[in-house]
């Protein structure tokens, strides 16, 4: 089978005294039949080209199904008198949200048999029955315990229906709010929800108050953000009484807060929106504690006092590359969420007596690690949940007192199949960039490996918004481990795994400094021989996408193969048309090529559509979803047209190949047993091209 060619018609964009003849452009009309047919022809040639790798990828999602313990509970949260949990049942999709009442301490849930006087809330199973596509986007139970709100999507696009049920009759009473965005909040008497709207590019901007079972028409529009720049996000606070608006661009931060007391609450302002200062708010009762960077590169904890909140008063601040993330408030302490050396920690901070005492460090070992707060939706705990990992270590949920510092773990993720960490290797190195700059990696292999130039390896990146691509556990990059191919993340600029300034170095007219870490990584594992040369293969999504094309670009004789997911290819077009979603906000991460020649000049330089050489290309992966709404299909469909019609690869050796998700969203399909099966697509890829599709004995 020929893969599919799509006409050139080209269409000019001239700006700044630059033409460019854009051949595939048109191919951005998702309702063009010519556009449809070509998708369904690339799936086609997709599955054409990768059928020689069903078995193995039949073999690796049978790794994956059976090292995961199917039905399984998640450890129970206490919240209001009750226990709140999900569960998973063999061979369903989708959990189960469910409670118990609380009979004095946390139960203990047996999967294997009915759990008594469980009440359930959401059944994912029953509601994803009939749909292709299906995500829970948030949930909140009323304080009286008698009402809960959940927002459900079944098409990809992030647009919810908001959902009203009545607890002690299990009826939904309320179901007439659709294309509703993240975030809800019930108020205190369970007679309003707040929820949130976007606008046309998509961008939530709106907040209102829906008096529950009431004609939506009526429906009060409690907050608008104009500033097209900033994005809105709602959600209530652990203390309970108030729901916090956070507007946010890429610098600049503000707060608005509602009484979810008063049925007639209007926002009361936090502190007005500074140029390049931002910050973000929890209510401790009779005060607020401030995470901002008004005096502090990387961020200090302040705390104001609710009559006054703009009058902040500095409590907490790190030391030397520690960058502050969040704080969370509770009623006898803080939890600060920082970064430190590429690591993550969490600092407490007593509180007694109406003052804040010294910070002390949640324990945690290893070298390479994320440590993070898990549910603790309890505002009177004594005691804080965390999560543990590593990319050996499953995610472990720990629980610490307060007062003792006594850790108990509560539960570890399952893994079965004989899994024993003792047999891989974890391990960080530094990579000197070519300005000098050390970039950490984190690597993960079996631990018979040698830095001998015979490795296989997949590195991954990401590298922008300040997103950090902390070391994780993973089941699936096991069957990637067993056949001898060592998993890399280079942690380049543009991320925020060293704080704030590693952020900033990796954006605007900095941005290429990702791209050119990532290959700079690359190169280095090969020097060190970690991996062989022609054996090194890369993987990102995303603005992780955007770094695959351009470091295919930069050095494509490095690469033997690389997946490009959900990719935002074509950045430049995105970003000079701000008709599109989310455009005019992105202009603070990638600049305003519209306004600025030295941006368009630059973006012009990197964005991976519009540099494609004519020469041989690593085999290239790209995979999206056709109701992704961050980055549109439309721009690998483009890039891959591209790439074939410009680079010197033989199809038969070197494919390029495109895979459509028809009703997905940006996270791919919404399934585990679907996604188990679109991440062993893509793991037997990367295996067949790296030579190691056969399981070693260890």
């Amino acid at each position: 089978m020929n893969a599919p060619r799509a006409a050139r018609r080209p269409i000019d964009r001239i700006l700044h005294h630059d033409r460019f003849a854009d051949p595939y452009e048109w191919l951005r009309d998702r309702n063009d039949a010519d556009v449809l047919d070509l998708i369904a022809k690339e799936n086609a040639y997709t599955d054409h080209v990768l059928a020689p790798l069903a078995p193995l990828a039949d073999e690796i999602f049978t790794e994956i199904k059976n090292r995961t313990q199917e039905t399984d509970v998640d450890v129970p949260v206490l919240h209001n008198g009750y226990w709140y949990y999900s569960r998973t049942q063999v061979g369903e999709q989708y959990p189960i949200w469910a409670r118990v009442r609380d009979a004095g301490r946390r139960p203990t849930l047996d999967t294997d048999e009915p759990i008594a006087d469980e009440e359930i809330l959401i059944d994912g199973p029953a509601l994803a029955a009939n749909a292709e596509f299906f995500k829970i986007g948030g949930w909140q139970v009323s304080r009286d315990n008698r009402t809960l709100a959940y927002l459900v999507d079944t098409s990809g696009n992030e647009l919810f229906s908001l959902v009203i049920k009545d607890l002690s009759t299990g009826t939904i009473v309320d179901e007439q709010l659709s294309e509703v965005f993240y975030g809800i909040a019930l108020s205190v008497d369970a007679t309003q929800v707040y929820y949130v709207r976007s606008d046309a590019a998509w961008r939530p901007h709106q907040v209102w108050r829906h008096v529950i079972g009431t004609d939506r028409e009526d429906d009060q529009l409690i907050y608008q953000e104009d500033d097209e720049r900033f994005w809105l996000s709602l959600e209530p606070t652990t203390q309970g009484d108030w729901i916090v608006i956070s507007l946010g661009s890429s610098t600049t931060g503000e707060v608005h807060l509602l009484d979810a007391r008063d049925p007639e609450a209007t926002t009361q302002l936090v502190r007005a929106r500074m140029a390049e200062v931002f910050y973000t708010v929890d209510v401790a009762s009779d005060h607020l504690l401030v995470v901002h960077n008004r005096d502090h590169l990387e961020f200090e904890v302040a705390r104001a006092p609710l009559s006054n909140p703009g009058a902040w008063e500095r409590i907490f601040v790190g030391g030397p590359g520690q960058r502050i993330t969040e704080v969370e408030a509770f009623a006898t302490h803080a939890v600060v969420s920082m970064r430190s050396e590429g690591v993550t920690t969490l600092q407490i901070l007593p509180y007694r007596d109406g003052e804040y005492g010294a910070a002390w460090e949640v324990p945690c070992g290893g070298e390479i690690h994320t440590i993070a707060t898990d549910a603790n939706p309890q505002w009177d705990t004594t005691v804080l949940r965390y999560s543990y990992e590593s990319m050996l270590t499953p995610a472990r949920i720990m629980e610490i007192d307060i007062a003792s510092g006594e850790v108990s773990l509560l539960k570890q993720q399952p893994v079965l199949g004989g899994y024993d960490p003792d047999d891989y290797l974890e391990w960080r190195e530094w990579v000197t960039a070519r300005d000098g700059t050390k970039i950490p990696v984190s690597l993960a292999a079996r631990k018979d490996v040698q830095a001998d130039g015979s490795n296989p390896m997949v590195l991954y990146g990401y590298g922008a918004y300040e997103v950090s691509a902390d070391p994780y556990f993973s089941i699936p990059y096991l069957s990637l481990l067993d056949r001898g191919i060592i998993f890399a993340i280079a942690h380049v600029r543009g991320g925020g795994e060293m704080g704030r300034q590693w952020y900033l170095d990796g954006k605007l007219e900095k941005k290429t400094n990702s791209f050119t870490d990532f290959v700079d990584v690359g190169e280095e594992m090969i020097a060190r021989g970690w991996a062989e040369k022609g054996r090194l293969a890369a993987y990102g999504g995303s603005a992780g996408g955007l770094l695959m094309g351009a470091v295919t670009n930069l050095a494509p004789e490095l690469w033997c193969a690389v997946h490009a997911r959900v990719p935002f290819v074509d950045a430049l077009t995105t970003i000079a048309n701000p008709e599109l979603p989310l455009t005019v906000g992105e202009w603070e991460e990638w600049g305003n090529p519209l306004e600025d020649q030295h941006i368009y000049r630059l973006m012009r330089s990197y964005s991976p559509y519009e540099n494609i050489q004519a020469v041989k290309y690593p085999t290239i992966f790209a995979s999206t979803s056709f109701n992704d709404i961050r980055v549109f299909f439309v721009e690998p469909l483009k890039w891959v047209q591209e790439l074939r019609h410009t680079t010197l690869n033989d199809p038969e050796v070197n494919p390029i190949c495109f895979r459509c998700h028809m009703v997905a969203g940006h996270g791919g399909q919404s399934g585990r047993y679907d996604k188990w099966r679109e991440t062993a697509e893509w793991l037997a890829f990367f295996c067949r091209h790296l030579h190691a599709t056969k399981v070693q004995a260890i």
